[in-house]
């Protein structure tokens, strides 16, 4: 597998919580979903690849040639979006696009005002356009990834970009993703956080799930969702089939859980039925089997 980054070892210790260590490789011209629940070590992690936040130990390789992420000509080819506070809260569009400009070579002003009429938020020609603090949580992440998409880059990295955004515009999201994915003709890549990958699963080629600060599955989402089945039965067929289940959900009449695909014929001759999961039923199982195996 071609890897547009690679981290070994990566550590954060804090007083009460230690991230890693964490060992990964994101996949060259896919889109990458970092998934877990609020608290499992997201932000922590994507602001250590993009030097935000000091590492404790380990080390992080970018496009197969440099381990210093304060390297201009690295800084250059990433584009990062926090999930809040990208920007002062007294800036306009206008500072924002004088900004850019300065910071990175490749900003594209024209883009960038092309991006927020799109976005349907304010651009610097806007009249009257408002600050930041002024804007709502979702403008404000449209603004701030309006931005970023005005650049010419190799490795967007995106904390939770759809959180505050509302269905329609994380599904205009995806599509921009993929657009950016394509017009790099495999050469361009996504790294991209969120904790309900409901609404952005067709943005995902590849996942990392976390708990807790650590990695607990990671892998092609295809070749996941043959890895893993979503078994359903009657709740009387339950106690037979609980040992097969990694975490399950269950009623007086039915019940249903996730299981290794390897367990297919066995649990079908408990009468239990099976389908391949998708990322949001893979994401909820394996996030309370890690939850409830600590």
């Amino acid at each position: 597998m071609d890897s547009i980054l690679t981290a070994k070892g990566l550590t954060k210790k804090y007083s009460k919580f230690t991230l890693g260590g964490l060992d990964f490789e994101l996949p060259k011209g896919f889109a990458t979903a970092l998934i877990g629940a609020n608290g499992a070590g997201k932000t922590t992690l994507i602001d250590m690849l993009c030097g935000v936040t000091l590492t404790t130990s380990g080390e992080v390789e970018y496009f197969g040639q440099s381990k210093d992420i304060n390297d201009p000509a690295i800084r250059e080819r990433i584009g990062y979006c926090a999930s809040s506070g990208f920007f002062p809260q007294g800036w306009r569009a206008k500072d924002i696009a004088i900004s850019m400009e300065i910071a990175y070579k490749s900003f594209d002003r024209k883009k960038f005002a092309q991006l927020c009429e799109q976005l349907e938020v304010d651009s610097e020609h806007t009249k009257k356009a408002k600050p930041m603090y002024k804007q709502s949580d979702g403008n404000r992440m449209r603004t701030a990834l309006a931005s970023v998409f005005a650049r010419d880059t190799e490795l967007l990295i995106l904390d939770e970009p759809g959180s505050s955004l509302d269905p329609l515009m994380r599904d205009r999201l995806c599509d921009r993703m993929r657009e950016y994915l394509d017009d790099g003709d495999g050469e361009k890549s996504i790294l991209f956080s969120t904790h309900n990958i409901a609404d952005m699963e067709n943005a995902a080629d590849y996942a990392i799930f976390m708990d807790n600060g650590k990695i607990i599955e990671q892998g092609f989402v295809e070749e996941l969702k043959e890895k893993y089945i979503i078994a359903r039965g009657a709740a009387e067929d339950y106690d037979k089939a609980q040992h097969l289940l990694m975490s399950h959900s269950k009623n007086r009449t039915v019940f249903d859980g996730l299981a290794l695909a390897e367990h297919t014929e066995e649990l079908a001759k408990l009468g239990v039925d099976s389908e391949a999961p998708t990322l949001q039923q893979l994401s909820i199982g394996l996030l309370k089997y890690a939850e409830e195996t600590r």
